[in-house]
């Protein structure tokens, strides 16, 4: 411990931090020292530990002076640690909370854990010596105490060198940061120039219905497709209130019929929000107005409907979607495995445990199923009463 000095814990010019850990209590050799636990920082020139409640109790070693250090494992009640031997102490040092030493060596005692990252980057500092090819300004001796050793001669020329290092790394932030926000606006530019093309196409389709076979039909509604939707219903275009979100149901009824029939005949509403808005690209929908929309197409009398579970899940499903089918499915597929979870039977399906479970639910409301909830998780049987 005698190799320590006073420090104000500040990182000198050509320093830099490497690692930092907590809950490290410094030992002179197999003594605890008269320190309490603290933050253990390891620079590329220096060993620094600070005091966790008194910041002004720092104290900081040359990485010069390790001569080896080693790992010690954990025991019981005890935490692992890290034994570094040392050098002695150079007759110029500054003073530090030991005048003198029994012990050739120090120990880390790592209480927080961390102890395996900062051994392996103490080992690569030690490797690669950064300290000898940029050295730092020497430490000023200023008295004993804790105080000592916080003034460091920098020089005028240092201090501007450092400033002036600053401003070119914010004139580098700034840079990089309109880089950023130039890309991004040349992504919505395309982005908007994409609906654009998409509408187009659709008036052209319009237009030319007579003019056009329908398998080339077929082909640009293909195209407009996989770039979303040609005509987003949008309160610009379709005002606000009850007509836009009757317009917009319209628009959902059309879009989500193969959707739905590829999956099953139902899908979450936040599925359908996601998928929606993934295909309107620009003109984002709320999730207020998909839900006002939704409600809507019974009115219509269209082929969708929104349901609402007895749990609170909200999904939209085909009208011919059967809930006397649901639950013969769950039935059938739970009679032939025996019992069956959420996640079991929607693999089964193809579908979303959130939506598996809830058409189990439905069957052992209707009383064709029975649970068993157990800490290994709801599992469901069928029903032999």
């Amino acid at each position: 411990m005698d190799r320590f000095s006073w420090s104000n814990g500040l990182l000198e010019i050509n320093e830099t931090l490497v690692i930092q850990q907590r809950g490290v209590r410094l030992y002179d050799g197999d003594d605890k020292a008269k320190l309490d636990v603290g933050v253990a920082l390891l620079s590329t020139h220096r060993l620094i530990w600070r005091d966790i409640k008194n910041h002004e109790c720092c104290v900081a070693m040359p990485l010069s002076q390790i001569i080896f250090f080693e790992e010690q494992a954990a025991g019981i009640g005890k935490s692992a640690k890290i034994v570094i031997h040392l050098h002695p102490a150079p007759a110029n040092k500054e003073p530090g909370p030991y005048q003198h030493s029994k012990y050739p060596y120090i120990k880390l005692s790592f209480k927080e854990h961390g102890q395996i990252e900062f051994y392996r980057r103490l080992t690569e500092e030690m490797t690669q010596k950064r300290w000898e090819s940029t050295p730092v300004s020497q430490s000023i001796p200023t008295g004993t105490g804790p105080q000592a050793g916080k003034i460091r001669a920098v020089g005028i020329v240092g201090i501007e060198r450092k400033i002036e290092e600053k401003r070119k790394e914010t004139d580098k932030n700034i840079s990089e940061a309109f880089e950023d926000l130039s890309k991004l606006m040349v992504k919505v530019k395309n982005a908007k120039e994409m609906v654009e093309l998409s509408r187009s196409i659709a008036n052209k389709i319009k237009d030319k219905q007579g003019d056009i076979t329908e398998d080339e039909t077929i082909r640009f509604k293909s195209y407009l497709l996989s770039m979303g939707i040609a005509n987003p219903v949008t309160r610009e275009t379709h005002g606000s209130g009850t007509h836009y979100h009757m317009q917009l149901a319209k628009q959902l009824g059309d879009m989500l019929q193969a959707p739905l029939e590829e999956r099953g005949g139902m899908m979450a509403l936040t599925e359908v929000y996601c998928l929606v808005n993934r295909a309107r690209g620009m003109e984002l929908l709320s999730p207020e107005d998909l839900v006002n929309a939704c409600k809507m197409f019974e009115s219509l009398k269209l082929p969708l409907r929104l349901r609402v579970f007895d749990s609170g899940v909200m999904v939209v499903q085909l009208q011919s979607h059967s809930e006397e089918e649901m639950i013969a499915s769950a039935l059938d597929n739970v009679s032939e495995k025996g019992s069956l979870t959420a996640e079991e039977f929607a693999k089964l399906l193809g579908l979303s445990v959130l939506l598996s479970k809830e058409r189990l639910l439905l069957a052992e409301k209707m009383g064709h199923l029975c649970r068993d909830d157990s800490v290994e998780g709801l599992r469901f049987y069928p029903n032999l009463f």
